[in-house]
């Protein structure tokens, strides 16, 4: 196999004063793959993205990057009123030189990306004035606008509805088969970690968990990472057969 694009060794870090957030954390990346970080909040899934961002530095083991990462985050206000075409621009910023404006092949290839994603009739649209499936959607433009063999998204789906939710996460899974791009994102849903990834890593504190999803999604995992049961549901829907993660609430075993 080829070498990882992302490969982490015994990572480590903790805050002042404070105990360790995770240490021994391993994981890789090949392209083509999709990692999902998962846990809940405050478990350190951002703060693991910092380290892969370069963001904040690794107070143990090693992290090795092979590739350029774009950065697709949980939030993002401009300070303007920006247009759709020049949000997207912007990450083209890695190729172009200091004091430099675009070329027309940096608008090309911006104007691709939202093609790509099917926007393209949103270029010329306020970012501001956008719905939140809308700016995940830029977002994710801008990123791949940057040509990056990585991307990282921040719970890409939290504030997202049902169908946007779905629609982000068969574009998450159509980048990585299609262009083959490394795709790695943080969630606190195990079912969406179900539903794309190869991979999946269980922030539990203080030593992270990481394996095939199929593999490391268990009932007895989820329960000491999240506190409640979830099992592992047949489903039939036409001619297709699979397994969905359904979290079983009080309110639903309890009269």
């Amino acid at each position: 196999m080829n070498k990882p694009l992302l490969r982490a060794d015994r990572l480590g870090y903790r805050y002042p004063g404070g105990d360790w957030l995770f240490h021994d954390l391993d994981f890789h990346l090949h392209g083509g793959e999709i990692l999902a970080i998962l846990g809940p909040n405050g478990s350190g899934k951002s703060t693991l993205l910092d380290l892969l961002l370069g963001l904040r530095r690794p107070l143990a083991g090693k992290l090795q990057q092979h590739a350029r990462c774009g950065f697709v985050p949980q939030y993002f206000q401009p300070p303007f009123a920006y247009r759709v075409q020049d949000i997207v621009l912007m990450g083209r910023a890695a190729h172009i030189r200091t004091f430099a404006v675009p070329t027309a092949p940096d608008r090309h290839r911006a104007s691709a990306a939202l093609d790509t994603l099917g926007i393209a009739q949103l270029a010329d649209a306020a970012f501001t004035q956008l719905s939140g499936g809308q700016r995940q959607l830029v977002l994710i433009a801008r990123a791949i606008a940057g040509e990056s063999p990585v991307i990282l998204l921040d719970e890409p789906t939290s504030a997202l509805d049902l169908a946007n939710q779905n629609k982000v996460l068969n574009l998450l899974r159509q980048l990585a088969r299609e262009r083959g791009l490394g795709i790695i994102f943080t969630t606190h849903q195990p079912d969406h970690a179900h539903a794309i990834a190869h991979s999946t890593l269980l922030m539990q504190r203080p030593v992270p968990r990481f394996g095939a999803s199929a593999d490391i999604l268990t009932a007895a995992n989820l329960r000491e990472l999240f506190a409640i049961d979830i099992v592992s549901q047949p489903v039939q829907h036409g001619v297709h057969h699979f397994t969905s993660l359904i979290p079983l609430y009080d309110t639903l075993i309890e009269p």
